[in-house]
């Protein structure tokens, strides 16, 4: 009877330890400012990384651009600290408009790309702002489909940009896409391709 008793509590005391795991995953972790990126040296950052591929590792930490650490921040998976004092989401958002003029624009295009279920990673290393990869597919295993320019629909595109722009989708061997943001933040894409005559 003892023994009995004794195994009850044991999977009280599991049952217990379950529900607090459960609340610490759908708490949003903490994530710092640092410079022109954000960091998190939680364990749930690395798992998300495995699973949705979010930030970058570097060493112990997972390192994230602003339009990534905004998106989570909106998602409620991190919350984002400058020194010790916690950040709201709009005032984070204010915060990368002064770093980066287009902020708004790159984070409608990013925001939208990833609620399709596309992975979308910043593509500096090609000349273009972002590089997407098929729905399933994983970077590091396999290579993006497109590279993504975001533009703001009153600015417009200028025939020299467009021709930039399609040179480097040409040189890196993928597909182009411009992503149109109107003022509303809704976004179009449009996929241009090389035609030879």
């Amino acid at each position: 009877m003892k023994t009995a008793k004794r195994m009850g509590k044991k999977r009280k005391t599991e049952k217990k330890e379950d529900k607090g795991k459960k609340r610490e995953e759908k708490r949003p972790f903490r994530a710092m400012i640092v410079g022109d990126g954000v960091i998190s040296e939680d364990r749930r950052a690395k798992d998300l990384h495995g699973k949705s591929s979010f930030g970058e590792i570097v060493g112990s930490k997972v390192h994230y651009s602003f339009v990534e650490a905004a998106y989570l921040a909106e998602k409620g998976k991190i919350a984002i600290y400058d020194g010790k004092k916690k950040i709201g989401f709009d005032a984070f958002v204010n915060r990368a408009k002064k770093l980066e003029p287009n902020f708004w624009t790159r984070f409608s295009v990013f925001r939208d790309i990833r609620d399709r279920g596309y992975i979308i990673k910043t593509a500096l290393k090609f000349g273009a702002d972002f590089s997407v990869y098929g729905r399933g597919d994983k970077p590091g295993k396999e290579h993006a489909k497109w590279i993504l320019f975001p533009v703001y629909s009153p600015s417009g595109l200028t025939w020299y940009d467009f021709a930039a722009k399609t040179r480097v989708a040409h040189s890196t061997r993928k597909k182009l896409l411009i992503g149109i943001v109107d003022e509303g933040g809704s976004v179009t894409y449009y996929e241009i391709n090389w035609i030879k005559p």
